[in-house]
């Protein structure tokens, strides 16, 4: 009760230049969902979300990892979307899955860490098959996933089984879901592995740096979700109507990338891009006040 009145009072008053009033400090200070029907508000890194729900810490085929971080909301939708795949892990071998970041219990810019997962519909899932569905809070903060990219980026490690490969398979056909990140290096496997008339579920696996212990999925806005902004260009639209496996995946392994060489101009200073541990309120859409402010 005291952290919410310190909050609407934050709200209300006239908000000064210190990074107390930043829209993550006024996020971060909420333990609670809002009160309000599901709706993700605005795009996946400029938003917030009302209505979530928590999945609960421990589930007959999963586990929420780092509990401390208070990360495991998320839209209505998404907490069953993993609770259904969690049931599919189980049918190709797992125990079931490990479930890593969500979203804040109202979304919003996260004080540290990702820069979206802030409208409800973004989840992290470890690569670590799990051994125990019976970890305490204590384990659950001190274990870690595996990687399953090598250290130059440009290979998987012998972490990375044909198990690993079903269950993102299986994440990305959900048609629910509207990408999936990984380490370029494991689109290349996948791409290598799969039958390549598999375009559709294929062009969803997106190559992006690190995710190297675990895979992002990241779900569609929810039919009559009329304040969620869907992500452009769309994943046809990146892999050309295609399965992605092609040149531009090459390129996420290259010396290029990888190892770029210094310009011998200095050229000039990129102007500042604000990012979302800068965003204030005035920079997330209006109806994220409401969000806030709503018991």
């Amino acid at each position: 009760m005291i952290r919410k009145l310190i909050l609407c009072a934050a709200l209300l008053a006239p908000l000064p230049a210190n990074a107390e009033k930043l829209a993550n400090k006024l996020f971060g200070a909420v333990d609670q969902p809002s009160q309000q029907d599901p709706m993700p508000i605005g795009s996946y890194a400029r938003g917030c979300a009302a209505g979530l729900v928590e999945l609960p810490e421990t589930g007959p085929t999963w586990q929420a990892m780092r509990l401390s971080r208070h990360r495991n909301f998320g839209h209505p939708v998404l907490v069953q979307y993993l609770e259904d795949l969690s049931q599919t892990a189980t049918q190709i071998g797992w125990r079931g899955l490990y479930i890593g970041d969500m979203g804040q219990p109202r979304g919003g810019p996260m004080t540290s860490g990702h820069a979206s997962h802030q409208i409800g519909l973004d989840a992290d899932i470890w690569m670590l098959p799990p051994k125990s569905l019976n970890l305490s809070r204590k384990d659950r903060e001190n274990i870690s996933s595996i990687p399953v990219r090598s250290a130059d980026q440009r290979s998987v490690t012998a972490n990375w089984t044909p198990r690993h490969a079903a269950l993102l398979k299986a994440a990305a056909s959900d048609p629910r879901v509207d990408r999936i990140f990984v380490a370029a290096a494991v689109k290349i496997e996948m791409c290598k592995s799969a039958k390549r008339s598999d375009k559709k579920w294929l062009q969803k696996i997106r190559p992006i740096a690190g995710h190297d212990t675990h895979f992002h999925v990241r779900l569609k806005c929810p039919k009559g979700a009329t304040l969620c902004q869907t992500q452009t260009p769309t994943v046809s639209e990146l892999s050309n109507g295609g399965d992605g496996c092609d040149d531009t995946l090459a390129w996420w392994v290259s010396d290029e990338y990888l190892n770029p060489k210094p310009s011998k101009k200095p050229g000039k200073p990129a102007p500042h891009k604000k990012g979302p541990r800068e965003f204030t309120m005035a920079d997330l859409p209006r109806q994220c006040v409401d969000v806030l402010s709503s018991p």
